[in-house]
């Protein structure tokens, strides 16, 4: 069992895991060995969350799950396939604990008078500076 949080486990049945050839650095090794490991994990089938959570965690998680509602998670960070697998189940419970926090609703704030005074004040300068920078009317701004 996989602790997604207290109350939430996930059976290590529900993960499938398909191992492939890793890239980058690592000599003969890379070559021959299948060290990168992909975890598949079916959100949309899975018991251990509830309706409202899986479409939170498909909705968040968007972009590592397909149509079907399976996630995919990769990890090529070591050179064995084992610590590879740690790190990509590891990686699955850090993404669903992220996605299943609920977060505060943001409240809406009037902006200070002071704040707009202050802002329109600098789009005067700006603008009075600019315009000194022509060849002609800089002479009336000075004046001012």
């Amino acid at each position: 069992m996989i602790e997604i949080t207290n109350d939430i486990f996930i059976r290590e049945g529900e993960l499938v895991f398909k191992a492939t050839r890793s890239s980058g650095p690592g000599g003969q090794n890379i070559n021959k060995v299948n060290t990168r490991v992909t975890l598949f994990f079916d959100v949309a089938n899975c018991e251990s969350f509830s309706d409202v959570q899986k479409q939170r965690i498909l909705a968040r998680l968007a972009t590592r799950a397909d149509k079907k509602g399976v996630m995919r998670v990769v990890s090529q960070k070591f050179r064995t396939q084992k610590a590879n697998r740690k790190a990509a189940v590891e990686r699955l419970g850090e993404l669903l604990r992220e996605a299943l926090k609920t977060r505060p609703v943001r409240k809406k704030t009037k902006v200070p008078y002071a704040v707009k005074q202050r802002r329109l004040e600098e789009k005067k300068r700006r603008s009075i500076l600019k315009r000194q920078r022509t060849k002609k009317g800089w002479a009336e701004d000075l004046a001012d």
